[in-house]
């Protein structure tokens, strides 16, 4: 009896030494998971005030555009996802150089957009009514989406970059820090970058070589853990 006592009191305690430890690994894991969404933030709004005039209103989308310094694409987000037309997270970019390059708008899918010389692509993020404290602002419409949707919020190893997921491949990025790359220590020339996913539009008839004012090269990204190269349109600037 005393050693089944003594058996049970042994186990009781290994339990409650084991659930502690998966309370401490849990919440490890989820504050390590949360420095992403914290310090993105925190590199963003330093996007924001290196771009100055070219962060804007836009109303059509119901939120805010960040405009590419040769004006020919705008990174835009939503700061209330009821009224948001289309797309929550989005790019809307000029269509001339893809037309000039093959493109047959009528082939693209439909989570695109074609309509006055210019291509929108991006997705939903949801349906909610955001609540803000004051008024809403560029910061703070963003910060929604690391509080609600961080699984759109994502960091970029080899370019030191955090990114918004704009669905099906494509994305925004922009610099943990603008002055230097802390994995490569090398100085950061790529402050903010669109990204598109090639393939829909070379789908839809673009030779990818042929399309002026975006790189087309492979990037690094990470698929179920491993380091592979994907193809991607990029457009990248430096802000400084």
């Amino acid at each position: 009896m005393k050693k089944n006592i003594k058996l049970a009191t042994i186990l009781g305690v290994a339990v409650v030494a084991v659930a502690a430890i998966l309370v401490i690994i849990l919440k490890t894991a989820g504050g390590n998971l949360d420095v992403v969404g914290k310090e993105s933030s925190a590199s963003f709004e330093k996007i924001l005030a290196a771009s100055g005039s070219r962060v804007t209103a836009d109303e059509a989308n119901a939120g805010w555009s960040l405009e590419a310094p040769d004006d020919s694409v705008r990174f835009i987000w939503s700061e209330d996802y009821i009224r948001s037309p289309m797309h929550d997270v989005m790019l809307e970019f000029d269509a001339e150089p893809f037309v000039n390059a093959g493109l047959d708008t009528a082939k693209l899918p439909e989570y695109y957009a074609a309509y006055e010389g210019m291509l929108m692509v991006g997705t939903k993020l949801g349906t909610d009514a955001l609540t803000y404290r004051g008024d809403p602002t560029p910061l703070a419409a963003y910060e929604q989406i690391v509080s609600k949707y961080r699984n759109a919020i994502g960091y970029h190893t080899a370019l030191d970059h955090y990114n918004v997921s704009l669905g099906n491949g494509n994305m925004f990025e922009w610099a943990k820090d603008m002055q230097a790359n802390s994995v490569t220590k090398e100085k950061q020339d790529k402050d903010i970058v669109f990204v598109l996913n090639p393939e829909p539009l070379i789908a839809a008839g673009v030779d990818p070589e042929k399309v002026e004012g975006w790189v087309y090269t492979t990037v690094s990204v990470e698929i179920d853990g491993k380091a592979t190269d994907v193809y991607k349109f990029l457009k990248p600037f430096n802000l400084q």
